[in-house]
């Protein structure tokens, strides 16, 4: 039965907010949608600078189904407002010694990539393959938009031990592939999600499953082209949007929340609030000090921090992929560097986005890029005012060595984010790129609840079940729909 006559905030246009948006109107809801920034997005906004646009966050869309999902909502599909474009290969992987492996492909162009480095170990992959589907049966389609607490997690242990989940991504890749560099192209979807790879539960192994299921595709025109579908579907369904308008705080009425008190001094009232924000945030600040924090609250690991250099130059490179994913020299030690140590390494790994690949629209008289390097969060003693420059110039001087020649004399634009602009601009604890860490006690029921402890408060995004990532974030909405529709306490 559809809720009538209610209404609902929803804070944060990220994806997780901008779905929520639309699961929360199909249910009945008047629904308005409050964002600090000018524009939607979150992390999947666009950076513009005159003729030069790059997106900001996410650079591929996986599990296209659940954006279709939204649109078949209400009765509508994707395919008639958004043209996604496959990417192919997924990654091309490069090593310290030049050698590549194009990830991505069916089951025998995967094995032709990994007999370059082992035949023994290509030989295995189907059985590796058949794991990680073993994995995406119970991680994604029986858990992934399901609420969780104590007693459904106490049902799903034993599915969950009999895998391995206490096993880490990169434990697990091990008992399939003995060769370094296979062993490295296979375990590290984690960073995508913010997790080390050594010590991220191996339920994220579901994430190869998953990309040979729907594969990874691009929108035409760029992530920002999703992120205007999303926000076009909800005005015609009669969603309001406010942007430019920072929340100060949540009204609690015996320990209800009530309202949305902006930062301009206006009150907004609403039946339920959902939050796309970092649960942190909320309840370290919105709420007052004397409402009770979850109990694992100032004992999560949060993830890594990101530096991002965002550039365009005048040359086109018509012979690097969408995705170059170039790995140092060590594995291993570079990240625990980041996660543990939390220092600057000058052994980088660089994860390279050039959209032009998939998408030519974005390579006329110039070609644009960004290159990421994971490093430690704001919560390590690095002064990033002396850092950054210096990040930027061996980043620079990498790129120009190992994939993109000439480059630093063939620069039109260029500009970079650290980890201060996720704690600042995007209000991220600590300035962490993914929230917490996707360790096997930081899954599922450990994580912040979707549904508060508080009445008429919800979370979705990052920090929440399932996860990080596109798709965790969009299904954080969906487990919130179950939430509504099935009074979940």
């Amino acid at each position: 039965m559809k809720h009538t006559q209610l209404t609902a905030i929803v804070i944060g246009t990220g994806f997780g907010g901008l779905a929520a948006a639309l699961r929360l109107r199909a249910l009945g809801y008047q629904v308005t949608v409050l964002d600090k920034l000018p524009a939607a997005g979150g992390r999947a906004r666009t950076f513009t600078r005159g003729k030069y646009e790059y997106d900001a966050g996410p650079t591929v869309l996986t599990a296209p189904v659940l954006f279709e999902e939204l649109f078949a909502l209400f009765g509508e599909k994707l395919s008639d407002y958004l043209t996604l474009l496959p990417v192919k290969p997924w990654y091309r992987m490069q090593f310290a010694d030049g050698r590549q492996l194009d990830y991505g492909g069916d089951t025998a162009n995967i094995q032709q990539q990994i007999a370059k480095f082992s035949q023994a170990d290509a030989d295995n992959y189907p059985k590796f393959l058949a794991h990680t589907e073993a994995i995406f049966k119970v991680g994604y389609q029986q858990y992934g938009d399901k609420p969780f607490n104590a007693l459904s997690m106490l049902r799903a242990l034993p599915q969950l031990l009999k895998l391995r989940a206490d096993r880490s991504v990169y434990n697990t890749v091990a008992k399939f592939f003995k060769h370094d560099a296979v062993r490295r192209a296979f375990s590290i979807q984690p960073l995508l999600v913010g997790g080390n790879p050594f010590n991220t539960t191996s339920i994220y192994s579901l994430i190869h499953f998953l990309e040979r299921k729907w594969g990874i595709w691009y929108p035409q025109g760029g992530m920002r082209a999703l992120v205007q579908a999303l926000v076009d579907c909800g005005v015609r369904q009669g969603v309001s949007y406010q942007f430019n308008q920072a929340v100060q705080g949540l009204v609690l009425e015996n320990n209800a929340v009530k309202a949305v008190k902006l930062a301009n001094g206006k009150t907004l009232a609403a039946d339920i609030i959902v939050t796309n924000a970092d649960p942190a945030l909320v309840y370290e600040i919105w709420l007052s000090s004397d409402v009770p924090k979850p109990i694992l609250h100032n004992r999560y690991k949060h993830s890594m921090s990101l530096f991002v250099w965002y550039f365009s130059t005048k040359k086109i490179y018509k012979n690097v992929q969408h995705h170059t994913i170039l790995f140092g020299d060590a594995y291993r030690e570079t990240l625990n560097n980041i996660f543990n140590k939390q220092i600057l390494d000058d052994d980088l790994s660089i994860y390279l986005h050039r959209p032009a690949a998939t998408d030519p629209s974005h390579a006329t008289d110039y070609d644009s890029f960004y290159a990421l390097v994971p490093v430690p969060n704001t919560g390590a003693d690095i002064d990033w005012a002396v850092a950054a420059p210096a990040m930027r110039q061996l980043l620079g001087d990498t790129l120009q060595a190992k994939i993109l020649a000439d480059l630093n004399s063939e620069l039109v634009d260029d500009f970079y984010i650290t980890p201060q602009y996720f704690e600042t601009e995007l209000a991220s604890h600590l300035g962490a790129g993914f929230g917490i860490q996707p360790t096997f006690f930081q899954s599922a029921n450990f994580r912040y609840k979707n549904k508060a402890n508080i009445k008429n408060l919800y979370f979705t995004g990052a920090n929440t079940h399932p996860g990080a990532g596109v798709p965790g974030v969009v299904l954080s909405a969906k487990v919130l729909e179950n939430i509504l529709k099935n009074n979940v306490n």
